[in-house]
């Protein structure tokens, strides 16, 4: 965690992209397409090399299993036709040595205020510092 880093969460669906296959994808990564949410395109375009997010299984499982770090900063998505939103790409990191559940984290207020818990639909989202320091404690990190 270095000084200047960001940190992010970004939310798949496991029958979409899982964690199993952003570790497949290896050293090149993936880009982080189909991302439809300006709030979640400003998220995206803020981020920059080296910046870390957590990875989160969305609907099945709903929970962070996963850190990625991002290896592209933004741009355009080629799975965009109209052309106004972009990706970042991003590669696997390490896995969380437990799962971080959804119902966890609401149920902790020290994130009472982190967007996972306020805005739980948008699918790509700053984490503070300090957020990021307890959630990898409690995923055994």
């Amino acid at each position: 965690m270095g000084a200047g880093k960001s940190y992010w969460l970004v939310k798949s669906e496991p029958d979409a992209w899982s964690w199993d296959q952003m570790v497949a994808s290896g050293a090149e990564g993936t880009g982080w397409t189909g991302v439809r949410n300006h709030l979640a395109k400003q998220q995206m375009m803020a981020m920059k090399l080296g910046d870390l997010a957590f990875f989160y299984h969305s609907n099945v499982g709903k929970e962070i299993v996963g850190i990625v770090e991002i290896i592209k900063t933004f741009h355009p998505d080629p799975t965009d036709a109209s052309g106004k939103f972009g990706m970042v790409d991003v590669r696997a990191v390490k896995p969380l040595k437990r799962p971080v559940t959804l119902e966890e984290i609401k149920a902790d207020p020290r994130f009472a205020e982190m967007a996972l818990v306020k805005m739980s639909r948008l699918s790509v989202q700053p984490v503070s510092a300090e957020n990021w320091r307890a959630i990898s404690a409690l995923g055994g990190l």
